[in-house]
């Protein structure tokens, strides 16, 4: 009987996952456990210490894995292509929405005109998210980047800096596409950025099926979160056995070709 009840217990927990106060899922993998964590990359002085729980699991894991080793110092805007005017790039209407968000947030349009447009995107979006009171060193991945070194954890990116570099140089017409969505959709932006601080600070998405709203057009949709949600599930997928932490962008935890699912599916 007792024997019974065990394997009962056992099978119950496996189809009642265990429910966290911060936006994570756990996935079994062969002799992997994966704990995967929806990181925000800048997050608000509130966000520290990271949660018991999480800090519990890095205490316990063989490594973190992390989409990029952000404290490394690599910077995407240490070198930039020189382009045509803004004029020549943006519409009319666009060019004008531009200038005012650059006014809004502080930027000095002249400095950005003949920058790569993805750069600029990043610019506003980085200047967005600072005006809503987010700093690079409260995020979730920075936190955990500093408490696996403090306790001389393997790190292991599964990207790097200079891949994520490459991938916005290589978007067509210099990321034109990105910098267009990041002027159409600034308020949605803002407002998910809201929403994923809410996730970690009162409640996170009940299921990995949560529809969010779109800030990417479908193009920029498949290259910057379906394709690259695939190959990170294929090389979570061989990872040697172990207990492993992976933080990642928290958007790339639900809604369509999440990661979570393609790993259930490997």
């Amino acid at each position: 009987m007792g024997k019974l009840l065990r394997e009962m217990a056992a099978l119950w927990r496996k189809l009642s996952p265990v429910r966290y106060a911060y936006p994570a899922q756990d996935v079994a993998l062969g002799h992997s456990q994966l704990h995967l964590v929806g990181s925000i990359h800048m997050g608000t002085q509130t966000m520290m210490p990271l949660p018991a729980a999480l800090q519990a699991k890095l205490a316990h894991a063989d490594a973190l894995i992390v989409e990029a080793d952000i404290t490394s110092g690599a910077s995407p805007f240490s070198e930039s292509e020189i382009c045509l005017p803004l004029a020549e790039r943006l519409t009319a209407e666009e060019l004008f929405q531009l200038r005012r968000l650059c006014h809004e947030v502080g930027i000095d349009p002249e400095v950005i005109d003949l920058l790569p447009a993805w750069q600029i995107a990043l610019m506003l979006q980085a200047q967005q998210a600072q005006r809503l009171g987010l700093r690079a060193d409260y995020g979730i991945d920075f936190q955990l980047l500093q408490a696996a070194r403090a306790q001389q954890k393997r790190i292991i990116e599964l990207e790097g800096p200079e891949t994520q570099l490459a991938l916005l140089k290589a978007l067509p017409e210099n990321g034109l596409s990105l910098l267009q969505d990041t002027l159409k959709h600034w308020h949605t932006n803002a407002r998910l950025l809201q929403t994923m601080i809410g996730w970690w600070l009162e409640t996170p998405p009940g299921n990995n099926k949560t529809v969010l709203p779109g800030t990417f057009n479908n193009a920029l949709n498949d290259v910057l979160m379906l394709q690259r949600n695939q190959r990170w599930s294929e090389t979570l997928s061989e990872l040697p056995p172990g207990d492993y932490v992976v933080a990642v962008g928290a958007l790339h935890l639900y809604g369509e070709g999440n990661l979570p699912a393609l790993l259930k599916k490997s």
